[in-house]
């Protein structure tokens, strides 16, 4: 998440659009060549129109008592905000999901949990999502699922044929067809996309990863900071969208609302 809570976010935004600087949101996840080959894709209509998404981010490292610095500030809301989880890595869940797709969520229903004993933010959070295409979408995030690790996995399901990608196993993309054919796409093959190969390194076999992935964000902002462009950088727009996911999953699950608008 870019700050801790809703009302810094805004606050943020506007000193950005005062000071023309350069601004960049660290969603790491981005950097990957086979997410960037999934967008890719989709844009070009090889799902044709999205009919379901499916995002989900298990974990079970807090699943017992915060032990630890790490621990013990992502569940203070004094310090973490009101998000517990929703915030660590549900931001994370659903900037994927508008990343790859290119839509944005118009309505969502939350159901945040606090599951550990004690536990001042939630743990364990499960969202209904609406698109504005149309689309449904579900987004699962936790912190309680004991051996998961960092199993941020995306299913994407149009009229045309379905792609789903893990962030365990980040060199592969699959791409299945409506007439039962099933593709994998490897990262540094020769059939990506220029948005993907220009952010791969080796050649297919070789894997690359997290910290490479963290070195395509930063060599996107080197580019605004030259001048150029670079339009697959998180900026500020989702910074706030974030934020104000949020906020609306917190409070509409706090309220028991229902389901309600996503208003930026």
């Amino acid at each position: 998440p870019a700050t801790s809570t809703l009302a810094e976010a805004q606050e943020l935004t506007a000193l950005v659009a005062s000071a023309g600087l350069p601004y960049a949101l660290t969603h790491t996840y981005t950097g990957y060549p086979l997410v960037r080959e999934a967008r890719a894709r989709i844009a070009a209509g090889a799902l044709g129109m999205i009919r379901k998404l499916v995002v989900e981010y298990p974990q079970g490292w807090l699943a017992g008592e915060a032990v630890g610095k790490q621990a013990e500030w992502r569940t203070d809301p004094a310090r973490s905000g009101p998000g517990g989880c929703i915030g660590d890595i549900g931001t994370h869940a659903f900037q994927l999901a508008e990343f790859i797709t290119g839509l944005k969520v118009v309505e969502l229903l939350a159901d945040l949990a606090a599951v550990v004993p004690g536990r001042p933010v939630d743990d364990d959070c499960t969202v209904l999502l609406r698109y504005d295409n149309g689309a449904r979408g579900v987004l699962l995030a936790s912190q309680i699922e004991v051996g998961e690790m960092n199993g941020l996995r995306i299913r994407v399901y149009g009229d045309k044929g379905g792609l789903v990608w893990r962030q365990e196993v980040p060199n592969t993309l699959t791409l299945h067809s409506l007439d039962g054919r099933t593709e994998i796409v490897h990262a540094g093959g020769p059939q990506l996309g220029p948005d993907a190969a220009s952010r791969t390194r080796t050649p297919t076999g070789h894997p690359e990863g997290y910290l490479e992935a963290f070195a395509n964000i930063y060599r996107d902002f080197a580019a605004l900071l030259r001048g150029e462009a670079a339009p697959l950088l998180p900026g500020i727009e989702d910074a706030l969208r974030g934020m104000t996911f949020v906020d609306t999953a917190v409070r509409a699950s706090r309220d028991v609302s229902g389901w309600v608008p996503l208003t930026v």
